[in-house]
């Protein structure tokens, strides 16, 4: 076989996508080729499937789709010394330049040059990847395709939630999607004390939430958040507030029920403007705020090995959807109905 199938986004239109032939690449130096097991749909590739302005301002078509993945080491290009052919692996899809200052201090998730697999350059929904070894991360061999697939959206939800201490703490997760749920696993398996999971209506999700481990589920389109929490604290608020829905009204109920000195991590983005009174529900209140995008390079990747290896960490729940690789229009359609966690694709 000299040809692998890949999922490719070929027109610039929703939708859009085809079932390409493409050659099985050869890895050059610094490289090395992963048979794939599974890949994940993730967020961004629906909003390159729906071609949206940031996808139309960012990717050159064609491109290969997808960036979640996990896979065996099929071929290994020369200089490489820490992998070898057969190896478990997935990998970090910010490929970083390892040479400006943010990653010479530790901070590579926000590298000058970064690419992203899947919308810079061609990306991992492909029967035979050809990767930099520098990305590579073994994955223990008792971890199934499938959650080793997710690593990526699962290392936001660890980043989040490590960004502050949430041992012991009483945290509000605003953002029901896959990092939302997976959020709340994660929060779990640390030891929170009480995990308030906020959603807006959709029901599927809100009961994944529950599933995950929340110990209170809010539907916002019918109950109060804010009152809610507020009357579950004694008054007092949360310690931690995780903002991953992307809402400015979110983002201002979780400054209303935050205690003082309490702290956000706001990884969720949206195209509206945020009107927050500073003075009255930042300052005065000593709140602290942290910004959050990727994952930590590489730290998150071994905070998640740990938490599977602890055997405390379910993430089983979150994968709703599995089906196999040619299937992908299927679950595409999925992840639009919005009514699902991660969507796996088997190959």
């Amino acid at each position: 076989m000299s040809t692998m199938k890949c999922i490719v986004k070929a027109k610039p239109e929703p939708g859009g996508l085809e079932f390409q032939e493409r050659p099985i690449p050869k890895a050059g130096p610094g490289q090395v080729v992963i048979k794939q097991k599974a890949v994940s749909i993730c967020g961004t590739d629906l909003h390159i499937y729906n071609w949206d302005a940031w996808s139309q301002n960012r990717v050159s078509l064609p491109c290969i789709l997808g960036h979640e993945f996990a896979g065996h080491v099929s071929d290994v290009g020369p200089n490489v010394n820490h992998v070898k052919e057969g190896d478990y692996v997935s990998g970090e899809g910010h490929l970083v330049c390892g040479v400006c200052q943010q990653c010479r201090t530790g901070m590579g998730h926000v590298c000058e040059s970064w690419k992203g697999l899947g919308y810079d350059i061609d990306g991992a929904f492909c029967e035979y990847l050809l990767f930099p070894a520098s990305g590579v991360v073994h994955n223990d061999p008792d971890v199934d395709p499938a959650m080793a697939a997710i690593q990526d959206p699962l290392g936001n939800a660890v980043h989040t939630v490590f960004a502050q201490d949430c041992v012991a703490k009483k945290v509000a997760v605003f953002g029901l999607g896959p990092v939302g749920a997976l959020s709340v696993a994660v929060l779990r398996a640390i030891g929170a004390d009480t995990i308030f999971a906020v959603g807006r209506r959709n029901q599927y999700r809100i009961d994944l939430a529950k599933a995950c481990g929340a110990h209170h589920v809010i539907a916002g389109a019918e109950i109060d958040p804010v009152a809610y929490i507020m009357d579950h604290t004694d008054g007092k608020g949360v310690d931690v507030c995780l903002e991953i829905s992307g809402n400015p009204k979110a983002f201002q109920n979780a400054l209303d029920v935050v205690k003082d000195a309490g702290h956000i991590s706001v990884i969720g983005t949206s195209n509206d403007k945020y009107e927050v009174d500073f003075a009255k529900d930042v300052v005065f209140k000593a709140v602290n705020i942290h910004g959050i995008t990727g994952r930590m390079i590489w730290d998150t990747w071994y905070k998640m090995k740990g938490l599977f290896a602890s055997g405390n960490l379910d993430v089983s729940k979150v994968i709703t959807h599995r089906m196999p690789y040619a299937d992908y229009e299927k679950g595409f359609e999925i992840m639009q109905s919005g009514n699902c966690g991660k969507v796996v694709l088997d190959l």
